[in-house]
């Protein structure tokens, strides 16, 4: 049994520390873009609905001792094909996160110089951010969880310092309500907010080491949540107080600091930008590389991607696969679809955690030591809800690239299983 040594406020920091990343330095012009100053309640509604989910992740993932979130999940609740779906779309939602941050990133960069801005110089950047982080991950996990601490840290005081300081520059006009959105541009823009509240689900993992699980993830999670989101609707009352054209920046945080800062407040906060989108992406590429690791050591992958490298201890081959085909997917793709991708592939995933809920409590009804919500089925139904809801303000492109994707994963799938009976047949064969 795993020893239960995380406090409830140690739980506090793992969740914040875990979900506010760096798709925030680049959201706020692009929901202000859709829904102007009603961004605001999109927001606030985000915010509600991801409690909603994150408590059934929580309960979920308490259940388990195993670590390999959905996957394991999904495994437990539908079988070995839908938890191969489960963690495929975790997989895809890793490489498309990563897709949306680092073209984020090169924006970032072209405050420095205006060379960022042009297309080649883009593939390039993209082509080199990559291949450090590949190379960082590759010479151990020691060396990249300690990049990973500092970049966290750079955050967390950036974002602050441009709270603080831009506070006492907004002007109260810039608020002026319009026209008021409708009911599928609101709910677009719920979605792609989802993409600011990623990464819980691996923070939750965890849960199974939780001191007084019971009492500790409520007070954990609603106060984490409401922190958040109380940060993420500062940043973009700021954004929109102070920046005239938040709408058409393409790095707004930056270009609003420069209005209440200055040049040097630009700099400083895009520098800051650039720290955080970098952690946030080192650590996409150590938790996204083991996916396909994790897939071949349960031979739903060829097996040359559970090589382990001799003396770095690193899964060689799977990082190989992961950095390769996010370089492709970074290239042909834009921060703001990327983003909406991801958020779609995420939604997917609370909404199969949440039906696995409903499975599980039916299923191992006399299961003990575990969190359990009160009102646990109302929650996982209201999740569902949720996800139903915001997949409907899915556009058809997104979900036949989504679909594409999907089927890419079930030819994989057919082709392993294929070869794996093929051995076994061969091998009866043999002892014929």
């Amino acid at each position: 049994m795993l020893n239960r040594s995380i406090s409830r406020w140690e739980m506090v920091l793992l969740f914040i520390n875990g979900v506010i990343g760096a798709g925030i330095f680049g959201l706020p012009s692009k929901i202000f873009k859709e829904i102007g100053v009603s961004s605001i309640a999109a927001l606030v509604i985000c915010a509600c609905a991801v409690f909603v989910i994150v408590m059934c992740f929580a309960e979920v993932s308490s259940r388990f001792v195993k670590t390999g979130g959905p996957y394991v999940y999904a495994l437990a609740a539908f079988g070995k094909l839908p938890a191969f779906l489960a963690g495929w779309l975790l997989l895809l939602t890793r490489f498309i996160t990563y897709a949306a941050l680092v073209n984020l990133l090169v924006t970032y960069l072209s405050v420095f110089s205006d060379w960022f801005t042009l297309p080649s110089s883009r593939i390039i950047s993209i082509l080199c951010i990559s291949s450090f982080l590949a190379w960082i991950n590759h010479i151990g996990v020691k060396n990249s969880t300690r990049v990973s601490n500092f970049f966290t840290i750079a955050k967390v005081l950036t974002l602050l310092l441009f709270i603080m300081v831009g506070i006492f520059y907004i002007e109260p006009a810039n608020f002026e309500i319009k026209q008021t959105p409708g009911f599928a541009s609101f709910s677009s823009t719920v979605l792609l907010l989802i993409f600011a509240f990623g990464g819980f689900e691996s923070v939750l993992v965890n849960t199974g080491e939780v001191k007084n699980p019971a009492k500790s993830l409520p007070f954990a999670l609603l106060l984490a949540t409401l922190f958040i989101a109380l940060i993420y609707i500062l940043i973009l009352v700021v954004s929109i107080g102070t920046l005239p054209s938040l709408a058409s920046s393409d790095k707004p945080l930056a270009e609003a600091a420069g209005l209440f800062m200055g040049k040097t407040g630009a700099m400083i906060i895009a520098t800051g930008a650039l720290l955080s989108v970098t952690g946030t992406l080192n650590s996409i590429m150590m938790v996204g590389s083991r996916l396909p690791f994790a897939f071949s050591e349960e031979k739903q992958f060829p097996q040359v991607f559970s090589y382990i490298h001799p003396g770095y201890k690193t899964p060689t081959w799977s990082l190989v696969l992961f950095a390769a085909v996010t370089i492709l997917i970074s290239v042909s793709n834009t921060f703001i679809y990327a983003a909406t991708i991801s958020a779609i592939t995420r939604v997917m995933t609370y909404g199969i955690v949440c039906i696995s809920l409903v499975i599980l409590r039916k299923k191992n009804a006399g299961q003990t030591g575990f969190f359990k919500i009160p009102f646990g089925n109302y929650f996982a139904i209201a999740g569902i809800l949720i996800a139903v809801w915001l997949l409907t303000a899915s556009k058809l492109r997104e979900l036949r690239d989504i679909a594409i994707a999907l089927g890419v994963g079930l030819v994989i799938y057919a082709l392993v299983e294929l070869h794996k009976k093929y051995k076994i047949s061969r091998s009866r064969i043999n002892r014929l």
